[in-house]
């Protein structure tokens, strides 16, 4: 199955019989771990599978063993696919709004339902769209993935904002919400639960934040006006996509907090978006450096106008 540009207008049927993420195709998929149903509650309008192919399996144990120097641990965790639509010829930029409330419904539930688990620290929600983006299947569709460890790259970030909680006694996201919102150069737009703007140092072009003005760690916590203010915030996101930027291919990460930190005062979750519109190369991948070819607030200005 070949991806194209423009997925948006792409000429596909709304049911592929080889995908297996199409309804009646039940029996290329693992189980399934929960479901959304439609409005008649006949059918499921999202819902989520076990991974054929799971980065991390919930078998095993999650001790770390001594190997000589080396320090290594089972797999332990566990991956979800969340079917984001029955429709296989449907797309996030093509989605009404009603129906990326459906798809937050489904992240929602399935983060929760992982989240009532203590053996996982961890719990990453992300989308991977496009072929350059590492999406393997068309078939609108995200992932989600529960560790029993946390990545150093996260526990950085976290002792990053407790090192700004400890000098300034305030959230650094809450301080850069209202620098943003006084600032408007990079700010693209907002409603009464949420923010979208580009981060004042981005590391690709049209990288966008999308912000819970409300103070909250985890992602678990959003009340269902906010889930429908992120649905309006996302329908604007992939409509700016469509329009300007062609439908890029992209990742994007709900950045949460990690196990036993959902009420501490530092923590702030957010959506980031990442277009994959260059290509990380050689000094970027020696040096850790990112290099952006262009400035936030030409972006900004690009995608407002």
């Amino acid at each position: 199955m070949d991806f194209v540009r423009d997925v948006c207008l792409v000429q596909m049927p709304e049911y592929n019989p080889e995908c297996p993420f199409c309804p009646g195709n039940e029996n290329k998929l693992s189980s399934v771990a929960c479901e959304i149903p439609d409005k008649d509650g006949k059918a499921w309008s999202a819902r989520a599978v076990y991974n054929k192919f799971p980065a991390l399996i919930p078998e095993g144990d999650i001790f770390r063993h001594q190997d000589g120097i080396y320090l290594q641990g089972n797999g332990f965790g566990s991956h979800l696919v969340i079917v984001e639509s029955p429709r296989h010829n449907i797309q996030m930029c093509g989605m009404a709004r009603k129906e990326l409330l459906v798809v937050i419904e489904s992240y929602h539930k399935c983060y929760s339902m992982l989240a009532d688990d203590p053996r996982y620290m961890l719990i990453m929600l992300f989308k991977n769209h496009g072929r350059s983006a590492g999406a393997s299947l068309f078939h609108p569709h995200s992932q989600l993935v529960a560790s029993s460890v946390v990545p150093k790259f996260i526990r950085n970030r976290e002792r990053e904002e407790q090192r700004y909680f400890d000098e300034m006694g305030r959230c650094v996201m809450c301080d850069v919400l209202e620098f943003e919102a006084r600032d408007q150069k990079r700010m693209l737009f907002d409603n009464q639960s949420f923010a979208v703007f580009i981060p004042y140092a981005a590391e690709v072009p049209f990288e966008l934040w999308v912000v819970p003005r409300r103070h909250m760690a985890d992602f678990k916590d959003i009340n269902e006006v906010e889930k429908k203010d992120m649905a309006e915030s996302l329908e604007w996101v992939m409509k700016v996509f469509q329009d300007k930027l062609h439908c890029p291919d992209y990742n994007f990460t709900i950045n949460s907090c990690t196990r036993y930190k959902s009420e501490e005062p530092q923590l702030h979750w957010f959506l980031r978006i990442l277009p994959r519109l260059t290509t990380r190369a050689g000094f970027e991948i020696g040096s850790g450096m990112c290099i952006n070819p262009s400035l936030p607030e030409d972006d900004a200005e690009f995608l407002r106008s």
